[in-house]
């Protein structure tokens, strides 16, 4: 492991910026965006997004800056297991730092959590 990244969002403030279409599409991005809307857009879940993009930016060593936040989603596997799927700049910036990472999400009514691990790969 070369860095961890952690973030905590209080869900009841994404409820709110969820009801800003330009929120939603300045900060998801559209694989994310449909995952969430087949599970009726949760604001959990959305929050948990949040925090894996803030959370990155954290392992990475940027904050949220030198990459779009649609860059990076939170998707999640068949089985349910969340993963990050970077693209443009946020791909670049790990493939330049030869990092990989994996993510550990959770959340409350209240609150969302994600803790980002840094790997370097080889």
């Amino acid at each position: 492991m070369v860095s961890v990244g952690i973030d905590l969002e209080e869900v009841g403030r994404i409820r709110r910026s969820l009801e800003n279409p330009r929120f939603c599409a300045r900060v998801f991005g559209a694989e994310e965006a449909a995952q969430l809307a087949g599970r009726g857009f949760p604001a959990q879940s959305a929050a948990a997004c949040f925090c894996a993009k803030e959370a990155f930016g954290k392992a990475l060593g940027t904050g949220v800056r030198g990459f779009s936040l649609r860059e990076v989603q939170l998707l999640r596997r068949p089985s349910g297991q969340p993963y990050l799927h970077l693209s443009g700049r946020a791909l670049e910036l790990a493939r330049e730092r030869g990092l990989s990472f994996s993510v550990s999400v959770t959340h409350t009514r209240e609150y969302a959590a994600v803790v980002v691990a840094a790997e370097q790969q080889g």
